[in-house]
Order: structure tokens, then sequence, then C-alpha cells
């Protein structure tokens, strides 16, 4: 394997532990703090922190790199509102994150509606897979999905949105200013939303400063920077395959930190959501050519 393709599975493997972790830390951090004025808080910090070690770089940008970091900084807000939504009303953090990454599923649809990429057979077929599994996840529920699924689903289509732009732009705009402005305008999002939908805020306990400190230099900073640099040496398609792992890390740590288990069903529809976001990528799995690129 080439050395630059080998750093970029490394960092990307990495990327999805890290993101992990983040669901553990920020499911702390909800227990002292409303979830939009945490994301919000976490993101806005993140990216003042990039922005003092970027700052050099940011006068650099053209406007059209700017016009392009802002609009995907907003999308990103969007989808981690929703998404921190979601995780506030889950009761079982490792189904949450499995229904966040059918993300990966829709990245090729919304490829193909926005840019007019080419879909293959697998895409339907990952779709269909994904739908029986999400069915499954809430089988002994009725079949009716939750106020935290719906939040979940909003997030895994606007992050799918957020994926094809960025993978389009960080090849023209270097990693460490496009995080800085993503997640800056992130943060901001977040809170523009907080102030209209939550209420005053409070000072958090020392404990859950702790979360959001963690929160916003390993979760956040430093994932989100790994993120861009890698998917600047992959395609699209192939850091999508990797990022697959994060559901995963994410449910064994609901597992092993809050002790979070699942029913029998609940992990075939995990399964067969893993399944289909394989499905969605097996010309990389398995090394086919494909005919497009996202």
């Amino acid at each position: 394997m080439h050395h630059s393709a080998l750093k970029s599975d490394v960092w990307l493997i990495l990327v999805t532990l890290f993101a992990g972790f983040g669901w553990v830390f920020s499911a702390e951090a909800l227990v002292g703090m409303t979830p939009l004025l945490f994301i919000g808080t976490r993101f806005l910090l993140a990216g003042f922190i990039l922005v003092g070690f970027g700052w050099s770089a940011l006068h650099q940008l053209s406007r059209q790199d700017w016009r392009h970091a802002l609009l995907t900084g907003a999308v990103m807000g969007l989808a981690l509102s929703c998404w921190i939504m979601g995780l506030a009303l889950a009761d079982n953090m490792g189904i949450g994150a499995f229904i966040a990454s059918l993300a990966v599923v829709f990245v090729p649809i919304v490829g193909k509606l926005l840019f007019g990429a080419s879909t293959s057979l697998s895409t339907w077929v990952a779709i269909a897979v994904a739908l029986v599994g999400l069915a499954f996840l809430r089988l002994e529920e009725g079949l009716s999905l939750s106020a935290s699924d719906a939040f979940f689903l909003l997030a895994a289509l606007a992050f799918s949105v957020h994926f094809n732009l960025n993978t389009r732009f960080v090849s023209r705009i270097p990693a460490l200013p496009l995080t800085a402005v993503q997640l800056t305008l992130t943060g901001l999002v977040a809170l523009g939303l907080a102030t209209v939908f939550e209420p005053a805020p409070t000072v958090p306990e020392i404990d859950i400063l702790g979360w959001l400190l963690a929160s916003v230099l390993i979760a956040t900073c430093l994932r989100f920077w790994l993120q861009i640099k890698a998917q600047g040496m992959a395609t699209a398609s192939h850091a999508a395959v990797i990022m697959t792992l994060e559901p995963v890390w994410a449910s064994l740590l609901a597992l092993l930190w809050f002790g979070q288990q699942m029913t029998a069903f609940q992990l075939l529809g995990c399964g067969l959501i893993f399944s289909a976001l394989l499905v969605s990528r097996w010309r990389v799995l398995f090394r086919r050519p494909a005919k497009y690129k996202h």
C-alpha cells in the first residue's frame, strides 16, 4: 500500500475512535448542560483554538475559499445540532450511533442530487438493507420511530451533505483554516439555536466542565482536523468505508461505560445497518474500479 494511503487509513481509524469517545464525553456533559448550549460552546471553543493556530493561513484564503468554508460550516452546524438533540433524547447511545451512521449510505444519493454523480446498484441495495435494519431497531416498539431516532436521521442526512461538500473542497483549502472556520461557524449556529429554543444558561459544575474540555480538545479539535486532513488524502468512498467504524466504537463504549445493552432484535438491526454501510462501499472493499468518484 502506498505510504500516503496507509497514513490516511491510520488517521481515519483514529478519527473513528476519537468520535466514539466523543459520544461518551457528550453524554456525560449533557448531565449538566442543555444540548444546544453544550454543542455550541464545544465547537466555538474548539474553533477559536484552531483559529489561533491557523491565523496566518486564514488570511491567505480567497473569497471562494471563504464561501466554501462557511457553507460547509453552516451545514455542519445544522447536522451537529440535530445530532446532539438526538443524543440528549436517546435511551441507548449505541442504537443512536448506528442510525446516525446512515450518513454513509446517504452519501452517494446526496452526491447524485447535488453534483449529478452516478449511483450504482449497490447503493440502492444498501438503502434497502439499512431500512430493514432500522425497522429491527424499533421492532419491539411497534415500528414507531422515537424523537431521538428522527433527530439522528436528520443528522445523518445533513452529515452526508457535509461529507460531499467537504471532500470536494479540502483539496483546494488547507485543512487547518478550513477546520477552524467550520468549527467556529458550527458553534455559532448551535448557540444561535440555543438562544431561541433553550432556557437561559447556568454555570456548569467542575466535573461537567471537565467533560466539556475533553470534548473540545480530543473529540473536536483533534478529531475534525485529522478527519479533514485524511479526507484530503483519500477518495470519499474509501474514507467512508473506514468511517463505518464509528458506531461500532460508540456501541462498545456505551456497553463498557454506561452498561447499555441491546436486545437480540436491536443487535440484528445494528448488524444490518453495518452491513448496509459496507454494501454501499463494496467497490472499495473488493478493490473494484468505480465508474465515478464521490
